[in-house]
């Protein structure tokens, strides 16, 4: 039962991350102009639209079972920038749908920093019963969306970081992206062998500072 309870405190938790995520690609660009999200019926909310069999079940519940750091990934929401409307730049385009991504974690996780902060309010204890798996559910809910938000800004193909920084290198500096793109499938596999070294400081200092916000010091 208690690890049943492990795995649907963090899975949905994932599940949800992640669906709010792609789905925040799919409307930014569709803001700017382009629907081919919407055509293929991944502008939704719908988990289901989003899920990919390795990415989204079997590597995540294998690190939940196991106790290991895991990671979790949805089907990538497709864009055309050939689509943007033509006040805005393919690059700015590019650069903004993917920083639609790690945004909307962002925000997810403040949502749930304040939910959580008035469950504390007006319950006060959180140790029984219901509003114990509530609350459990809330945290890690905040600490996955903040863990998606600051390894989706890592600026390493194909994370959105590495989209993100497309937009804001010079033109003369286009080299930089060049190396990465190159190197990406190394870079990469040792952004997963690392990531807890990498974004580790990170995301225990966000973490320390949104659980200072809702009253509780660690």
């Amino acid at each position: 039962m208690a690890m049943l309870f492990k795995i649907v405190s963090y899975y949905i938790p994932l599940l949800l991350a992640i669906t709010v995520h792609e789905f925040s690609h799919g409307w930014a660009s569709y803001r700017l102009g382009d629907d081919t999200a919407y055509r293929l019926g991944r502008l939704t909310l719908n988990p289901l639209a989003h899920i990919d069999i390795i990415g989204t079940v079997i590597m995540p519940i294998m690190g939940i079972m196991t106790g290991l750091p895991f990671i979790g990934w949805a089907k990538p929401v497709p864009f055309n920038p050939l689509f943007f409307y033509s006040r805005i730049s393919i690059r700015k385009g590019i650069m903004l749908t993917a920083l639609a991504g790690p945004l909307s974690n962002l925000i997810f996780a403040i949502v749930m920093m304040i939910s959580g902060k008035l469950i504390i309010t007006f319950f006060g204890n959180t140790d029984s019963g219901v509003l114990r798996g509530l609350f459990v559910l809330v945290v890690n809910t905040m600490q996955v969306n903040i863990g998606l938000f600051l390894f989706n800004l890592l600026p390493v193909p194909p994370l959105d970081g590495s989209k993100i920084l497309y937009g804001i290198v010079p033109q003369s500096h286009m080299y930089i992206i060049e190396f990465l793109e190159k190197y990406s499938f190394f870079l990469f596999i040792g952004i997963i062998l690392f990531a807890g070294d990498i974004i580790g400081p990170a995301f225990i200092g966000m973490t320390r500072f949104f659980f200072s916000l809702m009253g509780i010091y660690i």
